[in-house]
């Protein structure tokens, strides 16, 4: 009469803090690792939400999944860049393949499942709904029951970046209870075989909280009232899982699991400044304030490279027959992306060190290249700086986030952590964990058919 399984999906959830610095204050996710078996895990490139957890779900990566972040192009136009929402995930993910092998499943807040859809159980849609009272749940009476239950409910934190820090965090502690109550309230009203809830608040608070609690960034607030937030968020969290595992059954087996990492964000990289220098991007005229690129007039006939901002840079190439006003012939595509990788990974950092700047190859990271990927993707110092679009800073460098007060970037590797009671391992440390295999590992746990071509391998968990 409990869950068979259960994911707390925890977003951005860092694991050098979980692992290393706050292991001791954090009781129940300790004794998870002490029992079971944990490790960081490699998250996808781009290492973001979306589409990290649609990633993990469907053990796809981006391009096969044809999601490369937020905001995608919808077509070749030069402004045709939108949100991707769970409309755009066209392969099943771990409930859709649970159901069809008979489990009811209960999903909560995992991003990528706006608007929702019909599964085999119950499903309450992710931070991307617009509002309660747009279509959240499935089935949609579901959706007047949670609020009954919380007239209140959230669905994110709104506006998380801006300056109002009090109401910022009650905002997340709210999100977290009522995820983590709703959870509660479903197993005991569905009886789910599985479980999964995300909780969006971990993410929130990095974003928000960061300068104060850690000395190494730029911007450090030393002395903030806020300078223990994250961590007692933290424990917060901690005591949530508790809770929620103190409904389950004693075989009830458990996966925490973060989509990435966070670190300082250390500054912004203008790399639509840096195009423009460099005579790939060519404005009509100068602007005279920082603006957005689709703010400006862009003088397309000219233009052979344009990019996007956000945790990491994204760079369109403008191809003869491809775009509407294509430069770029086919026969110097490549040519034309080598000369961009090699002189954009020479810039220095402000101070003439190394950014560490790595550039991909859509073609050589995917297994597939789906929808309209970017030519390139672009990491600056391995997420510490983020990619800022904008255009008029009259630099390449800048020490904010161009999208509203930020405190964090994301990093590469977020963490998992298993434990089965039927199998214990007793501490087992993982090591090369990605987060492809997540899905595989679950199916070949409970002897399920795997779909074909997962890029995945199962863990040893």
């Amino acid at each position: 009469m409990s869950p068979r399984l259960i994911v707390i999906g925890l977003d951005c959830m860092e694991p050098s803090l979980v692992f290393d610095q706050w292991r001791q204050d954090l009781p129940n996710l300790s004794k998870l690792m002490t029992q079971g078996s944990y490790g960081r895990l490699e998250s996808s490139i781009p290492a973001i939400t979306v589409p990290a957890w649609s990633c993990m779900m469907s053990g796809r990566d981006p391009g096969e999944l044809g999601i490369y972040g937020f905001r995608n192009r919808q077509n070749r136009s030069y402004d045709s860049m939108a949100i991707s929402d769970g409309r755009a995930v066209r392969l099943p993910r771990l409930w859709d393949v649970l159901g069809e092998a008979g489990w009811k499943v209960a999903v909560l807040g995992v991003p990528g499942t706006s608007p929702p859809y019909a599964v085999n159980g119950s499903l309450v849609s992710c931070f991307l709904t617009p509002n309660t009272e747009s279509p959240f749940t499935h089935p949609p009476a579901l959706a007047q029951q949670i609020l009954d239950w919380m007239p209140d409910f959230l669905l994110d934190v709104p506006h998380f970046r801006s300056e109002n820090k009090q109401r910022i965090l009650d905002n997340i502690y709210t999100l977290c209870d009522q995820r983590f109550l709703l959870a509660q309230k479903l197993i005991a009203q569905e009886d789910p075989d599985f479980l999964m809830l995300v909780d969006m608040g971990v993410d929130r608070i990095h974003h928000s909280f960061w300068k104060p609690m850690d000395a190494n960034h730029p911007q450090h607030q030393p002395g903030s009232p806020f300078a223990s937030a994250i961590h007692d968020y933290y424990c917060h969290v901690d005591h949530q899982v508790g809770e929620l595992l103190a409904q389950c059954g004693p075989d009830t087996a458990v996966l925490v699991v973060s989509d990435h990492g966070a670190q300082p964000l250390m500054g912004g990289i203008c790399l639509n400044e840096w195009l423009i220098s460099e005579g790939y991007l060519v404005l009509k005229e100068p602007p005279t304030e920082v603006k957005s690129l689709d703010q400006v007039a862009v003088d397309w006939s000219r233009t052979t490279a344009w990019g996007a901002g956000g945790y990491y840079g994204r760079i369109f190439l403008n191809v003869k027959g491809r775009e509407p006003q294509g430069l770029i012939s086919m026969a110097a595509y490549e040519t034309t992306r080598s000369e961009i990788i090699e002189k954009l990974s020479a810039l220095p950092a402000p101070n003439g060190a190394s950014l560490n700047i790595k550039i991909f190859r859509p073609q050589k990271i995917y297994q597939k290249v789906r929808g309209l990927a970017p030519d390139l993707i672009a990491y600056f110092d391995m997420l510490a700086w983020r990619s800022v679009g904008s255009v008029g800073t009259g630099s390449f460098y800048t020490t904010d986030n161009d999208t509203g007060p930020d405190d964090a970037n994301h990093a590469q590797y977020g963490l998992m952590i298993f434990y089965d009671p039927q199998q214990p391992q007793g501490g087992k440390r993982l090591e090369r964990a990605q987060i492809y295999d997540i899905l595989p590992t679950l199916l070949s746990r409970y002897e399920l058919a795997m779909p074909a071509d997962l890029r995945g391998k199962v863990l040893s968990v």
